[in-house]
């Protein structure tokens, strides 16, 4: 009986602690809030903070495929150096597949004067609750939308 009383408290701790699923829309705020975040690592120079937005197997085409995240951290090194950011990004397109598990994020890249020079699109993984990493990513200076 004692083990029957403790196996349905255990069930009932477990049912207590599992978190509601996040809707759709929240996980688009969430992985839209992560791309600004990310985007705002450029803007502070800040290089260690960047490199934690990406996935351990991630890979950046730039414009060829690096993988991993030490080699696309040691790649990106050149955009962190100096004062001035060379560039920024901002996301205006973000979806989430139904699963929640993989997201697009997608947006315009400016200059330092603000002209538009690319979009970029990244894909985002969740790793755990609330923690998107980057996978893949790439930019390009294909046709511009306004």
């Amino acid at each position: 009986m004692k083990f029957l009383a403790v196996l349905f408290i255990a069930l009932l701790a477990g049912c207590a602690a599992t978190p509601p699923a996040a809707t759709p829309e929240q996980l688009r705020e969430q992985v839209r809030a992560t791309e600004i975040a990310f985007a705002r690592t450029m803007a502070d120079r800040n290089l260690a903070a960047f490199s934690s937005f990406l996935a351990e197997e991630t890979v950046f085409f730039s414009p060829r495929a690096t993988h991993g995240k030490d080699a696309v951290t040691q790649n990106w090194s050149r955009f962190y150096q100096g004062p001035k950011a060379p560039f920024s990004w901002a996301p205006d397109e973000v979806e989430v597949l139904k699963s929640g598990s993989l997201a697009i994020s997608s947006g315009p890249v400016h200059d330092p004067d603000g002209k538009l020079i690319g979009r970029f699109m990244s894909i985002w993984r969740l790793e755990a609750p609330g923690q998107w990493k980057v996978i893949f990513d790439k930019g390009c200076n294909c046709p511009l939308r306004p």
